[in-house]
């Protein structure tokens, strides 16, 4: 096995492997030497690196991290025949191409070890350190054989605790499943199509609601390609001849748009971005015969300036182009859950096709293409980022506070419905913003307020007219919610709850009062049928007589065995045997 000499950061091979590689490089540095260039691309500036290491510790780290690793993974091979540490090791380089810290790095190198080597975690953190064996803990999956088939919802719901602690996991995660994609046709095709379903379902999502963009547009369209391959490739041939016509239909555009923003003073790079293939695929189906230019890109403006330099270039834009009405969305004012902050407008091309046009910052740019990962980026310090320090991950912070309430076999059905959710931002009276999920109606605004304001919801104001609980809210509502302290939940509610948490903590609430119902009855029928026998239920309550026997019965309080009896899961007889002695 190589050593690490401390004093140089270099790994020193046994003298038989010297002497087998003729004195020639060091292999663990050559297998490394991409990952080590693409590190010291993505921080070059500056003589510290993310993690507080300096360059060469943070070489030395890598180097360390990739022989344990392949060490490990020696003898293990993956479907395509390549050493298993080709994985590990391809997922750093993605994360690296990206700009993540050395310890992420790391992290990504180690990422298999303890699910699928004798590596224990407890060794690792002695090697590598509590920060490292959390981020690797994070992304492990529960083993299977002692979580049976709630193994996949634990590993979901494990994960995304772990991201509360330390976001990075997420990224990791994403990075990880981006390089089984691209690897996919190694695997048999059941296995292709499946596999490719739930990374549209769960990742996918994942990415988006992080803002990390160029995964999710690859990721999208590496799981159409597994998915749906004939329909992949129409989607591509007819998206390749419509970008090939791009230039006679956004040329023109461009040479207007040019000195309408000189003439209004804005400094701009004008581009063609076209859109990704799975994107063209949901928005146009099978009809892609005759796909034009405007239909497959969009013209994206980065503005040298400031915020209110991307207002001006809006009105340099319709000045030049003919606007449609109503087509512009602003995501600067009102940014979407995951850090995207842009303007969009539609507007008509000298030749008559309506287009997009983007508008952005060049300082804007960043996050809309790597979201939450530029914010890690930026931040470079020992932790990635958690929940708390990130408000605007509203999402996130939803999704922690409803996933406690739900068991296994429901929590994978409602994350993806929690995902799959569109965007919807209303506001309070204060001018707060309040995200909701596309469709969400009031009440689900009421339970975004606050379990409590939710419960005691009777009607709600919006936009200043009086509306039901079931009235939808659209995005730039002013919603106020009308309360009774007499108000409680009723079944109705499940007919028009949308989001995730309302409908969990609803559920609750009905199950619970059931609860309260069930025992009361049940109550009341064992104090009737005990006053008939000279016996007094509440003496013996007070003397602990009607948890005993509870218990003895295998409930865990009297309230339960009382809602047993109530519905008739515990027989009446036998309960006043128990209590009437003889």
């Amino acid at each position: 096995m190589a050593t690490l000499n401390p004093a140089t950061g270099r790994f020193r091979l046994p003298a038989r492997r010297r002497a087998a590689a003729g004195g020639g490089p060091d292999p663990v540095r050559a297998a490394l030497a991409p990952l080590l260039a693409a590190h010291r691309t993505a921080h070059r500036a500056g003589p510290g690196r993310p993690g507080g290491l300096p360059a060469r510790s943070a070489e030395a780290e890598l180097l360390r991290g990739y022989a344990v690793a392949e060490r490990m993974h020696r003898g293990q091979l993956r479907k395509s025949g390549a050493p298993y540490i080709t994985h590990p090791l391809a997922v750093a380089l993605i994360l690296a191409g990206m700009g993540l810290d050395t310890t992420t790095l790391v992290a990504a190198l180690l990422h298999d070890t303890v699910e699928d080597t004798p590596y224990t975690l407890g060794e690792l953190r002695a090697d590598f350190g509590d920060e490292i064996a959390v981020l690797v803990d994070g992304v492990t999956k529960l083993d299977g054989s002692r979580w049976g088939d709630r193994a996949e919802a634990e590993t979901f719901r494990k994960i995304v605790l772990a991201a509360a602690a330390d976001l990075r996991v997420l990224v990791i995660k994403l990075a990880d499943r981006l390089h089984n994609l691209r690897t996919l046709r190694h695997q048999p095709e059941h296995k292709r199509a499946r596999y490719a379903q739930a990374s549209h379902e769960l990742l996918v999502p994942f990415a988006d609601r992080l803002g990390i963009h160029v995964l999710k547009r690859e990721m999208d369209d590496l799981a159409f390609a597994a998915r749906h391959p004939e329909e992949h490739e129409a989607t591509r041939l007819a998206v390749r001849a419509a970008l090939s016509r791009a230039g006679p239909t956004f040329g023109p555009a461009t040479a207007l748009l040019r000195p309408s923003l000189a003439e209004h003073g804005v400094k701009a790079r004008v581009g063609v971005r076209p859109s990704h293939l799975y994107a063209v695929h949901q928005a146009f189906g099978g009809g892609l015969a005759g796909l034009r230019p405007c239909e497959a890109a969009r013209l994206l403006l980065l503005v040298d300036g400031s915020t209110a330099d991307c207002y001006i270039a809006l009105g340099a834009v319709h000045a030049a182009l003919h606007p449609v009405a109503g087509q512009v969305r602003d995501f600067i004012a009102t940014p979407k859950d995951n850090l995207y902050r842009s303007l969009h407008t539609r507007v008509i091309s000298p030749d008559g096709d309506p287009f997009e046009v983007i508008i952005r910052t060049e300082a804007m740019h960043p996050v809309a293409e790597y979201g939450i990962v530029a914010h890690i980026r930026d931040a470079g310090g020992d932790t990635g980022p958690t929940v708390a320090e990130r408000r605007d991950l509203v999402w996130l912070s939803r999704l922690l506070a409803w996933q406690s309430g739900a068991p296994s076999a429901e929590f994978l059905d409602r994350l993806r419905a929690d995902l799959a959710a569109g965007h919807v931002a209303a506001f309070t009276t204060r001018g707060d913003i309040v995200p909701l999920p596309a469709g969400a109606t009031a009440l689900d605004f009421a339970y975004a307020l606050g379990p409590g304001t939710g419960d005691r919801c009777i009607g709600a104001l919006v936009n200043g007219r009086l509306a039901p609980m079931s009235v939808q809210i659209r995005s730039g509502n002013v919603v106020q919610i009308l309360t009774d302290p007499a108000g409680a939940p009723s079944e109705d509610w499940l007919g028009f709850a949308v989001s995730v948490p309302a409908r969990l903590h609803i559920q609750r609430r009905l199950a619970l009062r059931r609860a309260e119902q069930e025992a009361e009855a049940g109550r009341r029928r064992l104090v009737r049928a005990l006053a008939g026998r000279d016996v007094d239920l509440l003496a013996a309550e007070a003397r602990g007589d009607s948890l005993a026997v509870a218990r003895d019965l295998g409930y865990s309080d009297a309230d339960a065995m009382y809602a047993a009896l109530g519905t008739g899961a515990l027989g009446l007889d036998d309960l006043l045997a128990r209590f009437v002695r003889p």
